[in-house]
């Protein structure tokens, strides 16, 4: 059968995508790997409606209310290669089989790497956190630190004594200059210069950080920004363009969510530096609409 869209990939961005373009009628496959990059998360927040749910939850509800549709196919599996060929664009699913169609969408996310400290992995998404906006108000009110590992993370320390006293640990390499001083010093940031060695306490939990001159320092979460790429090689093997972004490549894409190849669009943290469930679920929506008119506005034969 070949579909008018296909969607890969059915997190927030993926389901909002395949909602739009089946409720304008349009024939749908939405293929879904099932290895999300939020499954680390007990809960979402800060997305309306949905604050404090399992993503999990929200991504079976989102899927049970797609299956009601006649013109959607939902398929579990991992789509390993993709190619244009004439007008149309061919998928390979793993396991065999391939489908056909005339747009596709990519919600195929990015895959998170964290920096090389022992205790920091296995408390990914339950003490060791990304955005404050999302899991924040849960560690208020304790102490908090942030780890840098980019340029900018004296930017993030000052934002986290919102939530709870905040330590900025420089990792002796990102020392801030004269005026993130002056601002972290005026938002009671303390300034931590010897690096973290390792994270203790009963994981997931996290109670203290090991510092590299022996020192321990108490705390109840720590926020980090970790190095993204793509989660998939889909993009790529399409030849779409690519920008740099804060924490990692990023598809490129017009306001309009395509990509620089043509009938190709693209939603969610895999075309942005800026990570949530209501920023991919809303991608996902713009993708949605702007493909259906892509189709709808297409030359005459």
């Amino acid at each position: 059968m070949s579909y008018e869209v296909i969607v890969i990939g059915g997190n927030f961005a993926g389901l909002s995508a395949a909602m739009q373009l089946t409720r304008a009628r349009r024939r749908v496959l939405l293929v879904d790997a099932g290895a999300p990059r939020n499954r680390f998360s007990l809960a979402s927040h800060g997305f309306l409606g949905q604050d404090g749910q399992a993503p999990a939850a929200i991504m079976d509800e989102g899927k049970r209310q797609l299956s009601l549709y006649p013109n959607i196919t939902l398929r579990d599996g991992k789509v390993i290669r993709a190619r244009k060929e004439g007008e149309e664009f061919t998928i390979a699913i793993e396991g065999g089989g391939e489908e056909r169609a005339a747009r596709l969408i990519l919600a195929t996310g990015v895959s998170d790497t964290l920096p090389d400290i022992p205790g920091l992995g296995d408390r990914w998404g339950r003490s060791v956190l990304h955005c404050p906006y999302c899991h924040g108000y849960e560690v208020s009110g304790g102490e908090v630190g942030v780890l840098a590992n980019h340029p900018h993370s004296a930017h993030s320390a000052m934002m986290i004594p919102d939530w709870g006293a905040t330590t900025f640990f420089t990792q002796a390499l990102f020392e801030p200059d004269e005026e993130q001083l002056a601002r972290l010093t005026a938002r009671g940031v303390r300034i931590e210069h010897s690096p973290i060695v390792e994270l203790l306490g009963d994981s997931p939990k996290l109670h203290a950080v090991r510092l590299a001159d022996g020192r321990t320092v108490k705390l109840d979460a720590i926020f980090v920004a970790p190095k993204t790429a793509m989660a998939s090689p889909i993009a790529e093997q399409l030849g779409c363009a690519f920008d740099d972004g804060a924490f990692g490549p990023v598809i490129r894409t017009g306001e309009n969510k395509e990509t620089s190849v043509k009938g190709v669009f693209a939603a969610g943290d895999a075309v942005s530096s800026m990570h949530s469930g209501t920023l991919a679920s809303a991608s996902g929506v713009l993708a949605g609409v702007h493909c259906h008119q892509s189709l709808v506005m297409q030359p005459a034969a």
